[in-house]
């Protein structure tokens, strides 16, 4: 089962229990929906006919006219949605075929998906500091290693920005990327779900497609940008010429037996969001805003405490390293790696953070994720005004919740935060 959902399932149990929680462990958007996307669902209800697998013209076009204004030129018949980006990362590596390369750390759920396709994950370090992108040096002793053993990589598979770290590969590294997988004839997977999430444009995101074109594909959603994980959208842009169309056919063909169609009514709604309306903007603008003033607060405590953490650039997630107070975490608490201590923090603290063995880290690294977006509210009400606030971190919701995570973090590690 998925570490994220696992993680969800516990903390509601304790919650349930009348336990006090703190849930940093899921990476869902705890944001509501925005007004007008909930007005176009509910005008498509009457939806309810099959459609055209690869996804309606009216999506595939607004989809297609999102990635232009983002440097990604591409006809709409590049483009296949589907049921949320998760199956369609699975579907795409079922019809790219063969082994699949990963970075360390990296989600969850791509060595899972791999495994689940018949492959093997093939595990690569990043660079410090970027997150998301195979060391590309690292990368071409890997597929070499694997082929030699016999092995078939076809794909790797990154993440731009990047879940866990909350940080981005810098494009000199990108590029670097994009050329050992036309060295090697890899497929380049680009989860690019958080590229709406970059907080600063002097660190922006680039994806591998701009290198890469025609080996790169490219996946993105509404789950992160606009909170709506529950309505389970994605669309994957594939690359022009041969390679892409032969995946096209294929992907297709996967989507076909597996989900058939994606949801009318949400593909209308998705279609005026990616074509990005002045209201659509400004709510990412404000939901970007928002995490980047609740993440940087909270990785203010993690390294007060004394944790390690690369600066975080996107997202709201967090991944602090504890290694520094690895001696004293194992005297006081008994915690000699990431499980340990993510335990810990749920049993003692009622913290739930996920350990980095689930992100692909060894048993013994102290690293953790903290995902910040559940922070923002209890209530529809209390999420919407930290949404519209000028400063959310005065909130006293959210004021509380960073107090006590600096608390968590002082009695488990001795310092002064």
């Amino acid at each position: 089962m998925s570490a994220t959902l696992a993680a969800d399932e516990a903390l509601a149990r304790r919650r349930h229990a009348g336990e006090r929680v703190l849930s940093l462990a899921s990476g869902e958007i705890g944001l509501p929906v925005l007004p007008e996307l909930a007005d176009r669902l509910a005008a498509a209800a009457g939806g309810n006919a099959y459609g055209p697998v690869a996804g309606s013209a009216e999506l595939r076009a607004a989809a297609a006219g999102y990635w232009a204004r983002r440097g990604l030129g591409c006809d709409p018949g590049q483009v296949v949605c589907g049921p949320g980006s998760k199956p369609l990362l699975f579907a795409l590596l079922l019809a790219a075929g063969g082994d699949v390369v990963v970075p360390v750390p990296s989600w969850v759920s791509y060595t899972a998906q791999a495994t689940l396709a018949g492959a093997r994950a093939i595990p690569v370090p990043i660079r410090p500091g970027e997150g998301g992108v195979p060391d590309p040096a690292a990368l071409r002793e890997a597929v070499a290693a694997a082929r030699a053993a016999g092995r078939h990589p076809r794909c790797v598979v990154v993440t731009v920005p990047d879940n866990p770290t909350g940080t981005i590969a810098a494009p000199g590294t990108v590029r670097a990327l994009g050329q050992a997988a036309r060295d090697l004839d890899l497929v380049v997977i680009s989860d690019e779900i958080y590229c709406d999430l970059v907080f600063d444009p002097l660190y922006p995101a680039v994806s591998p497609a701009a290198f890469a074109p025609e080996r790169t594909v490219v996946t993105t959603g509404l789950t992160k940008n606009l909170a709506l994980g529950g309505w389970r959208m994605g669309v994957a842009r594939l690359p022009d010429g041969p390679l892409g169309r032969d995946l096209h056919t294929r992907l297709v063909a996967v989507a076909s037996q597996i989900w058939s169609t994606t949801a009318a009514p949400v593909q209308a709604a998705a279609a005026y969001a990616f074509a990005e309306p002045p209201g659509v903007v400004a709510r990412v603008a404000a939901s970007r805003a928002l995490h980047e003033a609740v993440a940087h607060a909270v990785a203010r405590s993690f390294t007060a405490a004394g944790a390690e953490l690369a600066p975080v650039r996107a997202t709201s997630y967090l991944y602090p390293d504890f290694g520094p107070l690895r001696d004293r975490l194992a005297r006081d608490h008994g915690v000699r790696g990431g499980d340990d201590l993510a335990a810990l923090l749920a049993e003692r603290y009622g913290m739930g953070v996920l350990a980095g063995p689930a992100f692909g880290e060894p048993r013994r690294s102290l690293r953790i994720r903290a995902a910040t977006a559940r922070l923002y509210g209890e209530t529809p009400a209390e999420r919407e005004t930290a949404l519209t606030s000028s400063d959310p971190l005065r909130l006293p919701w959210i004021r509380a919740s960073l107090d006590r995570i600096a608390e968590i973090l002082t009695d488990l590690t001795g310092s002064t935060t």
